[in-house]
């Protein structure tokens, strides 16, 4: 049933002075960190529209995307609302929202100041991003490089430098090759297990952050798996009888191992990038405690989306023929695949938490 899932989808489918936040309204945290610039690279988690600029079916540029987003605009976000590289940008009082850099009409300050990179349907697999026809991980920091040299344009060679090492950079990426390319088709299973695959895609993500770093990066911040057998459209690929819908206990494990290799990882890649932050951000806890104590978070449904049934409609099956639940804040999926703003803000907060006391 996956694959079919798999294949329907796709088918149908002014300043540049650092700024300091002493107090994150939206976090309720006390900032005294301070970064120029927030860089993203990733999938959809992360992705702030660049697939409206690219030939893809995998895109999120319509309502009801976007219906809790300022001016109820569907920018391309895969969610309601807003997504983890805002609320961070945010809360380090860099600036509200993180543009797409595909975006032609990019101003000079967002330049300055950061943008996403990220593709949805992306992965640390280039096969992941084959059918989609999205931007892998590998090549997103060419465009990268493209953003520098466009910088350096504007400000100049060294306060370009200043920008790229003082930059806070986010990495999402691994959910969809797992889900995708290992779970639901079997593009992988004859070359790897799921050992083997998940060491494949951790030595590509370190390649990815030696890029980075060779640019002129330094400071990272590297998400984990969340909860993958918690995913509404997993959940619906392996289970007969939608109205029985429980967590795939087997890919939740598979995550958590995934994320115990990913934190030592981080440690080697701290010890082997003089003068670099390499940080660990776990989404797996907090995002497991929602499912597993709704009430303190105020949702009343974490096993499918708010979009549709939401059992399988996500990108282009989510859409403006599409009902949408009445209060998509107690919902902790937006659809069958992506969070919600509302647990999104929840993630953020947790994240910059860690982050800060890790930085203490």
């Amino acid at each position: 049933m996956a694959p079919f899932l798999l294949f329907l989808l796709m088918m149908i489918s002014t300043n540049t002075t650092t700024t300091t936040c002493h107090a994150a309204s939206n976090n309720n945290i006390n900032i005294t960190r301070s970064f120029p610039a927030i860089l993203v690279f990733g999938d959809s988690t992360v992705d702030t529209g660049n697939n409206n600029f690219i030939l893809s079916l995998f895109k999120s540029n319509h309502y009801p995307y976007g219906r809790e987003f300022p001016n109820h605009i569907a920018t391309g976000r895969f969610s309601n609302g807003r997504l983890v590289p805002d609320f961070v940008a945010s809360a380090f009082g860099i600036k509200e929202f993180i543009p797409p850099y595909l975006d032609p009409s990019l101003s000079d300050y967002e330049l300055r100041t950061g943008v996403s990179f990220a593709s949805a349907g992306s992965g640390l697999d280039d096969l992941t991003s084959v059918v989609s026809k999205v931007i892998p991980m590998s090549a997103q920091p060419t465009f990268f490089k493209k953003y520098i040299k466009r910088l350096e344009r504007v400000v100049g060679k060294e306060e370009a430098n200043k920008i790229i090492n003082g930059a806070f950079v986010v990495i999402s990426a691994g959910s969809n090759d797992i889900l995708f390319n290992f779970y639901d088709t079997p593009a992988r299973w004859f070359q790897f297990n799921i050992t083997g695959y998940q060491d494949f895609l951790l030595q590509n993500l370190h390649d990815l952050v030696k890029q980075l770093y060779d640019l002129g990066c330094r400071t990272f911040a590297i998400s984990g798996l969340a909860p993958l057998g918690c995913v509404p459209i997993q959940i619906t690929a392996k289970f007969n009888n939608p109205f029985t819908r429980s967590c795939l206990e087997d890919e939740n494990a598979d995550a958590r191992v995934y994320n115990s290799k990913l934190e030592k990882l981080i440690h080697t890649m701290q010890a082997s990038l003089p003068g670099s932050e390499v940080i660990y951000l776990n989404i797996y806890d907090p995002v497991i405690d929602m499912i597993n104590n709704p009430q303190k978070y105020g949702f009343v449904e974490t096993k499918r989306g708010c979009c549709g049934t939401g059992l399988v409609e996500t990108g282009p099956l989510c859409n403006v023929f599409t009902p949408v639940c009445l209060n998509p804040s107690q919902y902790l999926f937006w659809d069958a695949i992506h969070p919600s703003e509302a647990a999104y803000k929840v993630v953020s907060k947790s994240l910059l938490d860690s982050f800060f006391n890790h930085a203490s």
